[in-house]
């Protein structure tokens, strides 16, 4: 969600790290010239994830015990990405420095996110990376439906995982679509709301 209301209303992969490459790539190639955020994202998904390291070990949290905290942190992340985004409108010029700092707040958000999962449920399918997760559905499927000895363990496990993953980033992908369309500026709060439930509940 927070990727696709990034990429409309900064032009910038908040989450996607390998887009964000690719896309800086493809235009240094055809002499276009790149997008600042683009380039600066690598760097600051690399600091966050550091700085969420420092306060998980800081924190002396361990396992599920850090989610609840590095949760928090994501939620104030967000809740920044708003605020700046509601007050400055970094939308009127998506490669100024208005819209790049909106965008490197929004990075640090989802480098958390990632630091979040790894730190915490290091077992858990990945939230983004679905080129990954929509080949461990297909083998999965493939094992499942097949009558001959399965390839790898837990095919069924894993294929139910993982298809709730797929399905989860498939509408989350479409409600941020939905909210840049219908809420502008405003489109942050349903991450911003997301993040607070998922604070509150855990």
């Amino acid at each position: 969600m927070v990727d696709v209301i990034g990429f409309l209303s900064l032009g910038l992969f908040t989450a996607h790290v390998t887009g964000n490459l690719v896309v800086i790539a493809a235009l240094l190639v055809r002499g276009g010239p790149p997008n600042m955020a683009q380039i600066l994202a690598v760097p600051v998904f690399i600091v966050a994830v550091a700085a969420v390291w420092l306060i998980a070990k800081a924190s002396e949290r361990r396992g599920p015990a850090l989610v609840r905290p590095l949760l928090l942190v994501q939620f104030l992340l967000l809740a920044c990405v708003l605020i700046f985004r509601v007050i400055n409108d970094p939308a009127a010029n998506p490669r100024g420095l208005m819209a790049g700092v909106a965008g490197m707040i929004a990075v640090s958000a989802m480098a958390c996110q990632f630091a979040l999962l790894r730190l915490s449920v290091p077992d858990a399918p990945s939230t983004t990376v679905m080129t990954a997760n929509l080949t461990n559905t297909v083998l999965a499927l493939l094992d499942t439906l097949s009558r001959a000895q399965p390839l790898t363990e837990g095919a069924n496990e894993r294929l139910k995982r993982i298809l709730k993953v797929l399905a989860g980033f498939f509408a989350g992908c479409v409600a941020g679509a939905v909210a840049v369309s219908l809420l502008g500026s405003w489109a942050w709060s349903l991450p911003v709301a997301l993040a607070a439930v998922a604070v509150a509940f855990y």
